[in-house]
């Protein structure tokens, strides 16, 4: 049985700005009917760029309710612009974070936004079409550009992993092979880019320093920030790193969340597989 986030649960029984917009300034739809879910987001955009309305309409399962609700609430009172930069996984924060098994709904909500610009924009349905036009799994209609996307921006490593973020492969799984194409791809494209690592070298420990405070500069309270919150760095005990969550962060239902599945990752990433992450409460 998957565990759900109160805040997915409360989107769910209680869903927002659920209905249909008449008169909208932008549509963008999602998903089809073969797959199991699909949604249809509408837009109110005033003559500043700002999204002052938004409505949605949806058949799925219990997440895409409640990320198509989430990501309403996420929208409104901000520019077409920021609303632009809005990710899956900005919506699958939002909530709390969702089972595996579920993240394809808040890939769906991320998906009816984009087309939904692109009409704003009066970017052509062909246009857009033309660019997801590779099909990569017939039996869900996902392109090869849509797991490229999907698995870069989550980091996503094994053909699991791209089904349950995008259901491709979740049918007849005659694309498996496809998809693994698709990751090592992305491996081979990130590994010419970087330099190569050298093996079994400790940091010192003002080399460790060094490096975790300018990932958290560089990479981690950007994206704090523009939420709202921050995070201020208390100590480094050998691998253990101890912060304190600021501003919106210190009283956000997902706290544990970003910790664990966003900065952790980070630090690991740019600092020491060995590194992990502790909050220090006031």
């Amino acid at each position: 049985m998957w565990e759900y986030t109160e805040k997915v649960r409360e989107h769910f029984l209680n869903p927002r700005n659920v209905g249909e917009m008449q008169d909208a300034d932008a549509v963008g739809e999602a998903g089809s009917l073969a797959c199991g879910d699909q949604l249809k987001l509408m837009l109110k955009i005033d003559d500043n760029g700002i999204v002052t309305d938004a409505k949605f309409q949806t058949f799925g399962c219990g997440s895409a309710v409640a990320s198509a609700s989430a990501l309403t609430e996420m929208i409104i009172g901000k520019t077409v612009d920021e609303v632009e930069k809005i990710s899956n996984k900005d919506i699958a924060d939002f909530l709390g974070g969702l089972p595996p098994e579920k993240m394809h709904c808040s890939v769906m909500g991320h998906e009816a936004l984009e087309a939904a610009i692109s009409n704003f924009r009066g970017i052509p349905p062909e246009t857009l079409a033309e660019k997801k036009k590779h099909i990569a799994c017939e039996c869900f209609g996902v392109t090869d550009e849509e797991i490229l996307q999907v698995a870069r921006e989550n980091n996503l490593k094994t053909v699991e992993d791209v089904t349950n973020y995008t259901k491709a492969g979740g049918g007849c799984r005659g694309c498996h092979g496809k998809i693994q194409e698709l990751l090592d791809s992305i491996k081979m494209s990130v590994t010419e880019q970087q330099p190569e690592a050298q093996p079994n070298k400790k940091l010192s420990n003002i080399q460790k320093m060094k490096l975790i405070e300018e990932t958290f500069e560089k990479e981690i309270r950007p994206m704090l920030k523009a939420d709202g919150g921050d995070i201020e760095l208390i100590d480094i005990e050998g691998d253990k790193v101890l912060v304190s969550l600021r501003g919106m962060c210190s009283s956000c239902t997902s706290a544990q969340f970003t910790l664990k599945k966003y900065i952790e990752p980070k630090l690991k990433e740019f600092v020491s597989e060995d590194i992990f992450i502790e909050e220090v409460k006031p």
